[in-house]
């Protein structure tokens, strides 16, 4: 085991069985041999020796003797062994120990050297726990021992050598001390005062060496042939004469330049010659290598991507059979002729050309990839977001360290996310200035409420709804939804845009989108085909990043109360509440009019009213119920379908927290839509009474037009209103899909049932309101309350045209809208809110009833009360007047304040009958009743009735029963059965029984009185008579 250590060791050798020879072995002999071959030729040329020769072996020549010392690349070497036994005395080879251990010591001479007790590197901690992991303490103690004698022999080597060299190791440094002196002071004056005792040693090297260069004292010609003091300087070994080459650098350089003037001209035209031949050579050889840069050139001019990628496939092609020309004569070792060095060089440069311009391209290609979202417009928006995929192709083709489908999409990520923010606030920012202006000009007139208030009842509003409300309000009304739209459309919004960014992405994560690109040259693109999987959950989390966002900024705008700050349209700010002064446009500010501001045109400042709009971010200043549901509704669709194409996105799909919150999202919206139009709805029922005319009804002449119009007004809410709460169009989900609205909640359904009973009490009360204001036009003075013969136009017919100052004629039509709302129309409209929102109104509908005939009957007797109080007082003071007694013992007429009562009646009769003719009966009815009271009254009054005055009584009382026997109730009649008991009462038997005997008389008078006043009294008769 020794023997082979130490074999190895002197060799140099790592295996004792080599398998082939060492390439150290091969350059330190071709080193050596090339050393040896340089002496002998230096010997041949130059005989003379120098009497420095001694000194000429130079450190470089000589022979390691330290056997198994390393040789490095650069020829110096080393004095660390390759191998050495252990300090410790365990083992003959320490690199065997750490072989077997799998450490690479061969390989890695740096770790080899920390091993190695003679390199500086050598790690004692690192020695023990490789080489003697298991040590104990005794054999650590045992190895300890062998360390110190291995010291102590080497130590005692050292000694000896030393000691036996020392004579020479003091010669030769004086030698050298010596011959260094005397070249460095050549040219120097000798110290006069210089020491004559010198050392044995030094006195005979001295003498040595004079005696040898033949310059001794007694030497023949020393004085004659003595080189001057400067010449010998300029020899000297110093700084100053530049090591002794000083004297003759001056005519080598001359030398050299005459002989550059002389044989230059005719070794360069030579060498120019054979270049230039070489050169046109190796132009005529690469004449398709000069074309390639100038291709590439012209394909990016003409963008033709597919020549592009031709060429530069054409470019590599010929840079790489230079490289295969390169790497075979380095791997054989042989010498490049002069054509492949001029190819070389030629496909060099045209490859650094190509490589410039294609770089250059590449950079431009990615600068349209990350903007090609951001530089469309709307009419080409579709083509350019198809042109990512061309430029994502010519990127994958010419080859690219980072992904090109990658970079698009985050590109794109980055686009949604500012455009969504961007668009939003801009938005919100434009709606409030629109507010804010509409909020700050005076509320509509009354008479504009109505008239938009009635478009419902028009049989010719157009589809448009543009009488719904004012032209502003409309106009923000539209403007609302357009942002939403913008935002929320599938079609053409934003939100279209992240479900397709969504299934670009899904393409591209499913390598369906990857199938029409290309894999690059030598398919160095395959690479980014494929999208890593913590990549395809940024993708996920990104598109639902986006989404919510947008949920975000909805809630936001339909929960919180208009904004403060408008800033952002202008800068710097102009001085309201939250604003500095000096307004000037900013560069972010629209291009609209409506939007721009400056100094002398602020925007307009955010007032505050008290107004129940003024929460409402959505809602326009004055704007009415009508145009609230109408735009609510379309805006709610928009945004339950919005919500339903965003859930069923897979990132949001697959159980994504923001499933949720789109669902509260469109909840949240529905309930302060619901709360908006309620307010707006309680304050248009107060404006109800407004809608009021005093117009006939087409085909119900006895009704003006207001109960058609605010059923038409109630029915338009309450469909409005019920798709607000259901939003039916997104109610109806598909099989699998998730549900987005729930049915409302019942605390919603209340507050829309509330505010609909409500609307109808303000609506009947405004109707009443109508009927009794005194001056409704403000034209004229009412008159007498009561109609009387001068108050009567004859001509009056049944036309269209009322007289709306007539509160007589307002009373009527009213008492005639009052019945018709409660027999139908308030009906119908319980029974629509009842099939609209699933309840029954069971309460509400006996309450309305009850409301409806309380007002009816509070209005009737407004209307009765006075002609029923002018008949009492006419019936009393006939009665009660002395001249009522017939003089004569058989009365032949009736006492006149009977023509009177009838002749007010007929003209009640007239006034009701033309006006609202469903009314007469109960008119004249209601009149006769009282009027028969009268009587029974006045009779009472008086205390005794002779025949006459009983004749008297009877004639009149049955004159007007028989008169208006068609307006006879139970009620009339049971009142004339009693007149007639006081009658008997206030009369004697005899006179009773005599009365029986004048009946006949009496009927002959009656019929007389009848028949002479038929053509007065005829409006009494039944209509049938009239008829036949």
């Amino acid at each position: 085991m020794n023997d082979e250590h130490a074999i190895l060791n002197h060799y140099n050798l790592t295996n004792p069985f080599p398998t082939a020879w060492p390439a150290e072995k091969d350059e330190t002999d071709a080193s050596e041999e090339e050393n040896t071959t340089r002496d002998l030729s230096n010997t041949a040329i130059r005989q003379s020796r120098s009497r420095y020769s001694a000194l000429q072996r130079i450190g470089s020549d000589r022979r390691s003797l330290i056997p198994g010392s390393q040789r490095l690349r650069d020829g110096h070497e080393n004095l660390v062994q390759k191998d050495e036994p252990d300090p410790l005395g365990a083992t003959d080879s320490v690199v065997r120990v750490l072989r077997q251990r799998g450490l690479p010591v061969e390989e890695d001479q740096r770790l080899r050297n920390r091993f190695l007790l003679s390199s500086t590197t050598f790690s004692p901690n690192l020695y023990l726990s490789q080489v003697h992991p298991n040590a104990s303490t005794q054999s650590l103690l045992q190895g300890l021992e062998f360390l110190s004698r291995s010291i102590d022999l080497k130590s005692a080597s050292l000694k000896v050598l030393v000691e036996s060299n020392f004579e020479r190791f003091v010669r030769a440094k004086t030698t050298i001390d010596n011959v260094y002196s005397e070249m460095r002071n050549q040219g120097t004056e000798p110290e006069q005062d210089r020491s004559r005792t010198h050392s044995r040693v030094a006195s005979r090297s001295s003498t040595h060496f004079r005696n040898a260069s033949g310059q001794g004292p007694l030497s023949p010609g020393r004085g004659a042939s003595k080189p001057l003091q400067s010449d010998k300087k300029k020899n000297a070994l110093t700084k100053e004469s530049e090591y002794g080459v000083q004297g003759i650098k001056a005519p080598l350089i001359e030398v050299a330049v005459k002989a550059e003037e002389i044989w230059g001209p005719a070794l360069g035209g030579r060498e120019r010659e054979g270049s230039l031949k070489a050169v046109m050579l190796s132009v005529d050889k690469s004449h398709g290598i000069f074309k390639v840069g100038k291709a590439v050139s012209e394909c990016m001019k003409r963008k033709d991507y597919e020549g592009l990628v031709r060429e530069y496939s054409r470019a590599r092609k010929y840079i790489g059979d230079v490289r295969q020309v390169a790497n075979n004569a380095s791997n054989g070792h042989a010498q490049l002729t002069d054509s492949q060095v001029h190819q070389i060089v030629i496909t060099g440069r045209m490859w650094s050309e190509v490589e410039d311009r294609i770089e250059h391209f590449k950079r431009d290609i990615w600068r349209k990839l990350t903007n090609v979202q951001s530089n469309a417009t709307s009419s080409t928006e579709r083509n350019a977001q198809d042109d990512h995929m061309a430029l994502i192709g010519i990127l994958l083709e010419l080859g690219v360290e980072d992904n090109p489908i990658w970079v698009w999409l985050l590109s794109r990520y980055d686009y949604l996310k500012n455009k969504i923010n961007a668009t939003f606030e801009r938005s919100r920012i434009e709606i409030e200035v629109l507010r804010r202006r509409l909020a700050n000009v005076e509320p509509p007139a009354s008479q504009i409420v109505a008239s938009h208030l009635k478009s419902p009842a028009r049989k010719d509003a157009d589809e448009t709804s543009k009488d719904l409300d004012t032209p502003p309000v409309l106009e923000l009304w539209d403007f609302i939804y357009n942002s939403f739209n913008n935002l929320l459309s599938v079609q053409s919004g934003i939100l279209g845009e992240v479900i397709e960014f969504w299934g670009k992405a899904q393409t591209f994560i499913d390598g369906k989108g990857q199938k029409t690109l290309p894999i690059g040259i030598d398919g160095r693109s395959r690479k980014h085909h494929r999208l890593s999987t913590d990549g395809v959950k940024d993708l996920q989390n990104g598109a639902a990043e986006l989404v919510g966002i947008l949920q975000e900024n909805v809630s936001s705008f339909f929960a919180d109360p208009p904004i403060e700050d408008i800033s952002m349209l202008y800068s710097p700010t102009t001085p309201t509440p939250v604003t500095p002064l000096s307004a000037t446009l900013s560069p972010y500010a629209h291009q609209d009019s409506r939007f721009k501001f400056d100094e002398d045109h602020p925007p307009p400042p955010c007032l505050r009213r008290g107004e129940a709009w003024e929460e409402f971010a959505f809602w326009p200043p004055y704007a009415n119920s009508l145009s609230g549901v109408h735009y609510l509704e379309k805006l709610l669709t928009l945004l339950g379908s919005a919500a339903s194409e965003a859930i069923a996105m897979h990132p949001i799909a697959s159980g994504h927290t923001l499933s949720e919150k789109l669902k509260t999202m469109v909840t949240s919206a529905r309930e302060r839509s619901a709360r908006a139009v309620c307010a707006a709805w309680g304050r248009d029922a107060e404006m109800c009474k407004i809608m009021e005319d005093w117009s006939r009804a087409n085909g119900h002449l006895e009704l003006t037009n207001m109960p058609a119009r605010f059923s038409a007004l109630e029915n338009t809410v309450l469909s409005g209103m019920q798709k607000i709460l259901y939003i039916p169009e997104v109610a109806v989900t598909k099989s699998g899909s998730v549900a987005i609205v729930s049915p409302p909640p019942a605390k919603l359904v209340q507050m829309v049932r509330s505010q609909f009973v409500t609307s109808l009490y303000k609506a009947l009360s405004g109707m009443v309101e109508n009927a009794e204001s005194s001056k409704p036009h403000d034209e004229k003075d009412e008159k007498d309350e009561v109609a009387g013969p001068d108050d009567m136009v004859v001509s009056r017919g049944v036309g269209k045209s009322l007289d709306g100052n007539d509160k007589n004629i307002r009373k009527l039509l009213t008492l005639s809208n009052l019945a018709a709302l409660q027999s139908s129309i308030v009906p119908d409209l319980v029974s629509q809110f009842e099939s609209n929102f699933s309840v029954t109104l069971t309460d509400e509908s006996k309450t309305l009833r009850d409301a409806l005939s309380q007002i009816s009957e509070r209005l009737f007797l407004s209307y009765t009360q006075p002609t029923a109080n002018k008949l009492s007082s006419i019936v009393h003071a006939g009665i009660s007047s002395p001249n009522w007694v017939p003089a004569t013992a058989r009365p032949s007429a009736v006492q006149p304040y009977i023509y009177e009562s009838l002749l007010l009646l007929v003209y009640v009769h007239t006034e009701v009958s033309t006006t609202a003719a469903p009314l007469t009966n109960q008119i004249l009815s209601h009149l006769l009743e009282q009027m028969s009271l009268a009587f029974l009254e006045a009779f009472k009054r008086r205390s005794r009735y002779p025949l006459a005055a009983l004749m008297q009584a009877t004639l009149d009382v049955e004159f007007v029963a028989q008169t208006m026997s068609q307006y006879t109730t139970d009620k009339a009649s049971e009142t004339q059965s009693k007149i007639y008991i006081e009658l008997d009462a206030g009369t004697t038997p005899d006179a009773s029984k005599r009365l029986q005997g004048e009946l006949p008389e009496m009927r002959l008078v009656l019929k007389r009185l009848r028949e002479g006043t038929r053509s007065e009294f005829l409006c009494f008769k039944k209509e049938k008579r009239l008829q036949n």
